[in-house]
């Protein structure tokens, strides 16, 4: 017995293997970011991998606080998660600056991912970061012309803008603008708690209608920027679907469910054995208009039947 007992304590039961962790990085509240990670675990279980049987998500939401990003950002690395899934530019930058091995699945529809360095070519990024981006200046012309048919004479917009987000829009929307001879009122909006103040100073500028450029500022809020739009009776157009679903006058986009699916089985990918280096960066292949013609009458303006047409929804 003494002697079975030595053995025993020099050769231990093997240990389980840990299950791996992928990292989920968000810049915004937890309250929004639910249906995200909803949206995330179905693209994981559609690559084999179920929350909490094979795979464990850790979910950090930093409230827009840039040290409190930073700091979940080193957290993440430190563990040595399997994998890292960054929303917005401020996220995966912040993942990017501390490790080129762990890899990193980006939800990023502002940033373009060759001019900025974090991919070498969309085929064949060529790092460990990969993911679905969205660099998107013909939207920046689809977004005014919109604007144009529903508001004839339109000679100045006011633009929201997440300085966090980077250029690449601010860029395109100005450029666009300058060839349709529009003005444009540059409004910063770096938190939630800035949009109503954002809203009067466009109302202030006399900016006849808003663009909201994509940001998980505006695109974790949607209903928070609606109502903001609405009480200043400012028509305005987002990148976002769910805005227009949440009182908004307009949105012309992709689903953000749809787009975090994709991220969750590009991590599931990952998680197989592909290398991020290998792994295509994808972009949105489906885009929805969408026309509240509820939000219209209150702001008293009469959706043209041509862009009712051409809606995929109306919301009445």
């Amino acid at each position: 017995m003494a002697g079975l007992s030595g053995m025993a304590a020099a050769f231990p039961a093997a240990a389980q293997p840990a299950i791996p962790e992928v990292g989920f990085l968000h810049p915004g509240a937890s309250a929004t970011g639910i249906p995200r990670l909803t949206a995330v675990n179905e693209g994981l279980r559609s690559r084999g991998f179920v929350e909490g049987r094979n795979v464990s998500l850790l979910s950090r939401f930093a409230d827009f606080d840039s040290a409190k990003l930073d700091a979940f950002a080193a957290e993440l690395v430190a563990r040595k998660v399997s994998a890292v899934i960054t929303v917005g530019p401020q996220s995966v930058f912040a993942v990017r600056a501390l490790t080129t091995t762990i890899p990193i699945v980006a939800q990023d529809l502002e940033s373009d991912p060759v001019k900025s360095g974090l991919v070498e070519r969309l085929s064949h990024p060529g790092g460990n970061v990969t993911g679905m981006f969205f660099d998107f200046p013909n939207f920046s012309t689809k977004w005014l012309e919109l604007l144009g048919e529903v508001l004839p004479g339109l000679t100045k917009i006011g633009l929201l803008w997440d300085p966090r987000t980077g250029t690449v829009q601010l860029e395109a929307v100005t450029a666009a603008a300058r060839e349709r001879k529009l003005a444009i009122e540059t409004l910063k909006v770096n938190a939630p708690a800035e949009l109503d103040a954002a809203f009067q100073a466009a109302v202030d500028a006399r900016a006849q209608a808003v663009l909201a450029l994509s940001s998980p500022v505006f695109g974790t809020i949607p209903q928070q920027v609606a109502d903001a739009a609405l009480g200043h009776r400012m028509p305005t157009i987002t990148l976002f679907p769910e805005y227009a679903d949440a009182g908004g006058l307009m949105a012309y986009g992709t689903s953000l469910p749809e787009l975090f699916r994709q991220v969750g089985e590009m991590a599931g990918k990952v998680l197989a054995g592909t290398k991020p280096a290998d792994l295509p960066v994808e972009r949105p292949s489906r885009f929805e208009l969408v026309v509240n013609l509820k939000t219209a009458a209150a702001l008293g303006i009469a959706i043209p039947q041509v862009v009712q047409l051409r809606a995929d929804r109306v919301v009445e």
